[in-house]
Formats: C-alpha cells, structure tokens, sequence
C-alpha cells in the first residue's frame, strides 16, 4: 500500500526514441519541399523531444521511494514534467507564428509536394501509434506525464494532418499564401493543447483531490463499516503523481480498547488499500463521546455519505 510506484521509464524511452525518428523524418520532408508548414510541424517535434527527455527523468524521479527529505515520496515530479511540456508548446506555437508570418511577407513556391506529403504522412502515422500506446498506459497507470505525452503527440498529428491538407491545397489551387496560413492555424491548435497542459499539472501541484470515482469508492468502504458504534468524518483525498492519498478521522465508542480500534483502522486502510492502487491512507482514532472528536472537521472534506 505504501510502495513507490512502478518505474514506466520505458514508455519514456519509448516517446524519445519516436520523437528523434519524426524529427529527422520531418527534416528531411521540409528540405525537400521548402514548406513553412512542414518546417512548423519539425519545429513543433524539437519540443517533442525535449519533452521526452523531460518526462523520462520525471518518470525515474517518479519511481523513487519516500526518503529523509521527501517523506511522501517524489509523484508531483510528473506535474513540473506536465508544466514544462505546456509551457514549451506554448512557445513552440510562438515561433510557428514568427516563421509563418515571415513566409506570408515573402511567399516562396513549394516545391516535391508528393515526396514531402509520403515523408510527413509516414512521420504522422507512427506519431499516432506512440500516442495511443502512451495515453493508454498514462490511464491505466494514472501518470500525468504519459496522458501528456500522448496528447502532445496527439496534437503533433492533427498538426501534421493540418499541414497536409495546406499543401495539398497549394498543390490544388497554385496559393502558396496557403501554406503559412494553415501553420498559424496549426500554431493555435498547439496553443490550446499547451493551456491545457498547463492548466491541468497546475491542478495537480495544487493539491486536488481525487476524482468523483475514487470519491464513491470510498464511500462505499466507509459505509461497511459505519453504524451506531463507528462514525467516520474529515475525510480528505489528495493525489500526488500516481499516488494517492487519504486521510480519515475513525470515531468509536471511547470503552473500546486499543487493540480493537487498532483492528478497525487496520481493516479500514487495507480495503481502502486494495480497492484503490497506490493508496496510502492515514486514520486517526477518536472517542465518539467527546465533543472534541466532532469539532475538526476541516472545511472542504469529503462527504461519507454513499
């Protein structure tokens, strides 16, 4: 219950290895054609990469046990991997919109559309792959930094589709002006999954508490073992990385011994365990008789009824 959790540094491999192909393979797309939608969609994949790196080291810092210093362990390490990758979206759409701006003052024709269009066709089918894969496992696993991942990459695709459909279009209609047009388009795309990203690892570093889910999970915990004898009350829930964590106050008749109330808890905090993965839960004994018990409920706790 109160193990690290498990290492996923794999699936950040796994995103750096991807991103470093894609990035060449874009490269390569962009040399061939001159298109400023094709550099934007390669200068997109730099952040790719970097936040690759990112969320690797954040997923190995992740992975390690509490210790002297963080004695809770080190989950929120994925939040600051999550922010980072939101702010460097977010600045990789500002330089999409300098180059594409520049292009729409000086239009340059486009030149091996077809190559280009097969190159980033290829680079945006394996970006698809990856992301499904890693948003899968950031949901199964409750990793912030995997579900993050896979949106960027996600949002790599509809961004290389997006530059696809403005090539094609130049191929059409003969507009080169097309082609920066569709990159600024692509450069507010990018911009929305950045606030995104933002705004939900901000969130977590803000100590929010668990979803409504685990909320009725715990509830229905609780109130298999409430009755005239055993109350329960300041109920609070917080989740830190893949970690979760909850925290109760248990009341019991004050003539129970210790052993008893002890078995209580104990049978609390293991079912609270097993229905939740990597939960650690904290309870605290009270005498039900006294006013005390009832006084500390702090504002904002969750509701136990089912």
């Amino acid at each position: 219950m109160n193990s690290p959790p498990a290492d996923l540094s794999r699936y950040g491999w796994l995103s750096l290895g991807v991103a470093l192909i894609v990035f060449a393979l874009k490269l390569v797309a962009w040399g061939i054609t001159g298109s400023v939608g094709l550099l934007s969609d390669a200068m997109e994949s730099t952040v790719n990469i970097v936040a690759a790196v990112v969320a690797l080291i954040a997923l190995r810092t992740a992975s390690k046990p509490p210790d002297a210093r963080h004695h809770f362990g080190h989950g929120k390490a994925e939040y600051l991997s999550a922010l980072f990758e939101g702010v460097m979206i977010v600045v990789a759409a500002a330089l999409i919109v300098f180059t594409a701006v520049e292009r729409l003052l000086n239009p340059v024709p486009l030149e091996q559309l077809g190559i280009g269009l097969v190159i980033s066709t290829v680079a945006s089918v394996i970006n698809g792959v990856v992301a499904f894969v890693l948003i899968r496992a950031g949901r199964r696993h409750r990793s912030i930094v995997l579900e993050a991942d896979g949106k960027h990459l996600l949002t790599d695709v509809w961004t290389s589709a997006g530059v696809l459909v403005g090539m094609g279009l130049v191929a059409l209609t003969g507009w080169d002006v097309l082609d920066p047009v569709i990159a600024i388009g692509v450069a507010v795309n990018i911009v929305v999954a950045g606030v995104i990203l933002i705004r939900d690892s901000t969130a977590g570093l803000m100590d929010s508490a668990l979803p409504e889910s685990d909320h009725d999970v715990i509830r229905q915990i609780l109130a298999k073992y409430s009755g005239p004898e055993v109350t329960f009350h300041a109920v609070q829930t917080r989740r830190s990385g893949r970690q979760r964590f909850v925290s109760a106050h248990v009341l019991v008749p004050g003539t129970w011994t210790v052993q008893r109330g002890h078995d209580l808890v104990e049978a609390v905090e293991n079912d609270l365990g097993e229905a939740l993965s990597d939960t650690t839960v904290h309870t605290h004994l009270e005498p039900l008789e006294d006013p005390r018990s009832w006084a500390d409920q702090p504002s904002g706790s969750l509701s136990t009824d089912p």
